[in-house]
């Protein structure tokens, strides 16, 4: 069979059988009167072994070790293949999530599309400095996608790289609420924690709810910053995860700050004293924890808390017992 009868029957050119000739893959068995290239049934079978090969994405180079060296094992290669299709695919997958970040971004012209792959670069730059300052450039006229910054913000161990992060987001509204979310049930307790950290800076009715869900979340991390970030924001619900916070000794000032921000409100002020007064009573508790919920009560107003120091300062620990006389003092003194 001639050369241009094998190129229609297999779809490799012509071009190709003959470069295949000159590396050697498959020289033609014979030739014509004429002197042209006459290809034999396996010469053909051959042809379609190699373009097999190739479809796996084999070089020429190792198609011929495969089809002429005796000794050849697949194995080893076919692993190679696999790191490097995995390696291909990993990068053209960054190239499609860039190409839709800048998309998303809605870029007026070229000089948009050029700021904004800067920016991009900036937030995934090895430097601190540079991450820090994409984040703070990263709300203007030519802003970083909402999902960049997210994926930035829940991957970030610097901590004032994660505060320009968490500010940028807090600029952008609303719009990255659903990934950070999904942050806060992330098998990784860092990512937890920054999606909630993140979530509690982002003034806004949607994030409130979302800490107010994160209130029974299984991380213990995740419901003390959510209490937090809700005490400030004047939500009762926070206030049970406060108290046990003092009694814990973890964040404890934050949440007794947190506390007297929420007993502003006088209709949560005995709430939150009968809380308190109700754990001092809790024979099973640390002296030390309640040093803590004594000191607690301190810009706690009302008459609960009053007939709670009262009490105290005749407390069987002195260290109770002065500083609740010295509250009452201060009390009096107003």
């Amino acid at each position: 069979m001639l050369i241009g009868e094998v190129a229609r029957r297999s779809g490799v050119s012509a071009r190709m059988l003959r470069h295949y000739d000159a590396l050697g893959l498959v020289r033609p068995t014979g030739r014509t009167e004429g002197g042209y290239r006459e290809y034999s049934g396996e010469d053909i079978q051959r042809i379609f072994h190699i373009e097999s090969l190739r479809s796996l994405g084999l070089s020429l180079r190792e198609v011929g070790r495969a089809l002429d060296e005796s000794g050849f094992t697949p194995s080893e290669l076919v692993a190679d293949l696999i790191r490097r299709t995995r390696e291909r695919i990993a990068a053209e997958t960054e190239l499609l999530t860039r190409l839709r970040r800048i998309g998303a971004a809605e870029p007026a012209g070229w000089e948009d599309v050029l700021q904004i792959i800067a920016l991009l670069q900036g937030l995934g730059s090895e430097s601190a400095g540079r991450r820090q300052r994409a984040a703070l450039s990263s709300v203007g006229e030519v802003s970083v996608p909402v999902e960049a910054l997210v994926e930035a913000a829940l991957s970030e161990t610097d901590p004032n790289v994660a505060g320009a992060l968490r500010w940028a987001l807090a600029q952008s509204g609303d719009g990255g609420l659903a990934l950070l979310a999904q942050g806060l049930g992330s098998p990784a307790a860092e990512v937890r924690k920054r999606a909630v950290q993140s979530i509690a800076e982002i003034p806004d009715g949607a994030a409130t709810a979302l800490l107010r869900d994160a209130l029974t979340n299984a991380d213990l991390v995740v419901r003390r910053y959510a209490a937090l970030a809700l005490g400030g924001r004047g939500v009762a619900d926070a206030v049970p995860t406060l108290v046990d916070m003092i009694v814990d000794g973890a964040n404890d000032a934050d949440a007794a700050d947190a506390l007297s921000a929420l007993a502003h409100d006088p209709a949560l002020a005995d709430q939150i004293a009968t809380r308190l007064v109700h754990r001092l009573g809790d024979g099973a508790i640390e002296p030390s924890a309640r040093r803590r919920l004594t000191q607690a009560l301190a810009d706690v107003p009302g008459t609960t808390t009053s007939r709670a120091l009262a009490d105290l300062s005749h407390d069987e620990d002195r260290a109770v017992a002065l500083t609740a006389t010295y509250i009452l003092k201060l009390r009096d003194a107003r």
